[in-house]
């Protein structure tokens, strides 16, 4: 009961004024991410937090820019979430098979640069590039724990609205390095696959944009766009709090990494949060 009590003022103190105001474009910019099938929970769960992210402007710039992470994940027993890094969905397992699907949201891009808050992804040096419009997503997940230090998980991005924005997969193998009741340490490295739409949107340049632009007209074509790898750290305070770091880089490749757009082919990310369990 107490528990139930500590959630609605938690939940309370959060919407109320200012935040109210910020919360929701805050919790989708944070979908945008694709974040690997998490295992399902044993029990009804809420995690609440808040930190910052570093990440560049834009896929490919050579500018990074820190934001506001909000944290908000609640895991039923069932195995339904709703989630700032999840989306709105199911998940569970058979085994060692766990699957979800979920309803996410992938973040525009603006052709100018854009404040701290600002939903969506932006820079000046796009100018003449037009906005990319956010989508909404159907998220759909499979992993597989090969042992106890090894998983493989396929994530695919299908967009429910701005379909021309493309779809996208990504293959994980997510290691955990070392574990104890105090400290976790996640090691995942991922590639990214895009279909053509997906490259020409965020790495091609149309012969309209290059008029408008000066950028060179330049088509992109499917494939894989980027590896990633991704350390993640979780301190447990106590049974309650957590310290969440991570720290990794995304190196573009093929037609993306030769894109007019890109600055700079690998970009460093980060993050660190503070996060309360009930």
């Amino acid at each position: 009961m107490r528990n139930v009590e500590l959630r609605h003022k938690f939940l309370s103190s959060l919407l109320g004024h200012p935040l109210k105001k910020t919360l929701p474009g805050a919790l989708l910019a944070l979908l945008t991410t694709p974040t690997l099938a998490a295992e399902p929970q044993q029990g009804n769960a809420l995690t609440l937090g808040g930190g910052v992210n570093v990440a560049p402007r834009y896929s490919g710039s050579d500018e990074n820019r820190v934001t506001t992470a909000l944290v908000l994940d609640y895991a039923m027993r069932n195995g339904f979430f709703v989630s700032t890094t999840r989306g709105i969905g199911y998940g569970n397992n058979i085994g060692n098979l766990d699957y979800n699907a979920a309803l996410s949201y992938r973040t525009g891009r603006k052709d100018h640069d854009v404040g701290s808050d600002a939903m969506s992804d932006g820079s000046d040096y796009l100018k003449g590039m037009g906005d990319v419009k956010g989508s909404a997503l159907g998220v759909f997940g499979l992993g597989y724990k090969v042992t106890d230090w090894l998983n493989v998980q396929l994530q695919a991005e299908v967009p429910f609205s701005q379909r021309d924005n493309g779809a996208a997969l990504h293959f994980g193998i997510i290691s955990p390095l070392y574990s104890s009741s105090k400290n976790t340490v996640t090691m995942a490295l991922t590639s990214s696959w895009g279909t053509s739409n997906y490259m020409q949107t965020y790495y091609g340049v149309s012969s309209s944009q290059s008029a408008a632009s000066g950028f060179t007209q330049y088509d992109a074509e499917s494939g894989i766009y980027a590896w990633s790898m991704n350390m993640d750290w979780t301190h447990n305070v106590n049974n309650s709090w957590s310290v969440v770091a991570a720290a990794g880089f995304t190196q573009l490749t093929g037609d993306a990494r030769n894109s007019p757009l890109v600055q700079r082919k690998a970009s460093p990310t980060g993050s660190l949060k503070v996060t309360y369990r009930f």
